[in-house]
C-alpha cells in the first residue's frame, strides 16, 4: 500500500482503558510546545472543524492549523502547549473550541484557536483520546480506546473517566450527533452504538459486519451511515436497528464522512480514496486522488468545494458531486 499504512493510522485512531474515577486537572507544569513549521500544512493532519469562515485543523507534533477565510489560507496558531498527536477537533462557536490527542491531552481555545491552553493530560494513563464532542460550552465526551469515555461536566475543570457500557472495552474510534438529537459511537471489531440522552447511557447496535468501523455519518434527511475497514458501508433508515448495505467498488478502508447537499455525502479514506453517493439510491462514483494520499477528514471548503485533511496535509478539491 502506498502512502500510510492502516497500522500507523490506527496509532492515531486507538488506545486507552476506562475505569469510572474522576481525574481533576493537573497543575499545568512544564509543557512542550508544538514547534512552529513552516511546512506544517502540508504535515499530517487527523481532524478538522468548521464555524462559519474559520477552521481549525490538528495533527501531529501539536500542530494546530487556522483559517479565518473558509479554508482559503491557513496558518499555524503559534501557542500550543503539547507535542502530542492531536486526533480530534471540536468547535462549539467560532471562538470556543476543544482538541484532543495522545497522552490523554484535552486543549481549549477561547480565541478561535489562535491561543490554547491544556486543561487534560494523563502520560502516565497511555491511553489516546481519539475524538471528542461537546454539547454546550459546559459538557462534553471525549473518546478512547478499550470503550472509554472521558466526561465534563464544568468546561474541563474537572473529567470523569468511565466506560460507554460496562463489560465492553472496543475501542471508540468516532462519536458523531445526529439531526434528531442521538449520538451514536463507532467502534472496533463491528461494533456501534447510539445514545438517546446525550451520551448518558449508551445501546449496543445490531452490527452488519464484524470488521471494525471509523465513522457515522448521520444524514439531515434521516438516514445513518457506518463505514469503516475493506470499503464497507452501511444505511440505516431506522436509527441503527436494521443495516443495508452500500456498494463502493474499493476495498479501502473509510475513515471520514461529510453531507454535502440534500441526501447527498462523500465518504473518504485510505490510497486517496473518495466515495460520492446519495441517500436515494442509485450507484455510488468512485474517484481516487492522484497522489494516494490518506484522508482521514473532511470539511466544506471555499466556493463550495471540498477541504481534504490527512497524510497530506490540508488540500483542495472542486466538488464533484
Amino acid at each position: 500500500m502506498r502512502g500510510l499504512g492502516p497500522a500507523a493510522l490506527a496509532l492515531a485512531l486507538a488506545a486507552g482503558l476506562g475505569v469510572a474515577a474522576t481525574v481533576h486537572t493537573r497543575a499545568p507544569g512544564p509543557a512542550e510546545s508544538a514547534v512552529p513549521a513552516r511546512l506544517a500544512p502540508e504535515s499530517l493532519l487527523l481532524d478538522v472543524a468548521r464555524r462559519g469562515e474559520r477552521l481549525i485543523a490538528v495533527g501531529e507534533r501539536g500542530h494546530v492549523l487556522v483559517s479565518t477565510d473558509g479554508g482559503a489560507t491557513w496558518a499555524q496558531s503559534k501557542e500550543v502547549p503539547t507535542r502530542a498527536l492531536l486526533t480530534g477537533v471540536f468547535m462549539h462557536d467560532e471562538r470556543l473550541a476543544w482538541a484532543v490527542g495522545h497522552d490523554a491531552v484535552v486543549l481549549r481555545t477561547r480565541d478561535g484557536g489562535e491561543s490554547w491552553e491544556r486543561v487534560h493530560h494523563d502520560v502516565d494513563a497511555e491511553r489516546p483520546l481519539l475524538d471528542v464532542w461537546f454539547e454546550d460550552a459546559e459538557r462534553g465526551l471525549a473518546a478512547s480506546a478499550y470503550g472509554e469515555l472521558l466526561e465534563t461536566k464544568d468546561a474541563g475543570a474537572s473529567w470523569e473517566r468511565r466506560p460507554l457500557r460496562e463489560g465492553e472495552d472496543f475501542h471508540v474510534n468516532q462519536l458523531a450527533a445526529a439531526p434528531d438529537g442521538a449520538l451514536y459511537a463507532a467502534a472496533e471489531a463491528g461494533h456501534l452504538y447510539r445514545s438517546d440522552d446525550r451520551g448518558a447511557t449508551w445501546s449496543a447496535l445490531p452490527s452488519p459486519y464484524e470488521g471494525s468501523f471509523f465513522g457515522v455519518l448521520p444524514l439531515a434527511e434521516g438516514p445513518v451511515l457506518a463505514f469503516g475497514l475493506r470499503g464497507r458501508v452501511f444505511s440505516s433508515s431506522d436509527r441503527g436497528r436494521t443495516w443495508t448495505r452500500l456498494e463502493t467498488g474499493t476495498e479501502a478502508t473509510l475513515l471520514s464522512g461529510l453531507q454535502t447537499g440534500p441526501g447527498r455525502f462523500v465518504l473518504a479514506g485510505m490510497e486517496g480514496t473518495l466515495v460520492f453517493g446519495s441517500s436515494q439510491g442509485g450507484s455510488v462514483r468512485l474517484e481516487a486522488r492522484p497522489d494516494r494520499h490518506a484522508i482521514v477528514a473532511l470539511a466544506p471548503g471555499p466556493a463550495g468545494g471540498l477541504l481534504l485533511v490527512g497524510e497530506g496535509g490540508v488540500e483542495r478539491l472542486d466538488r464533484r458531486d
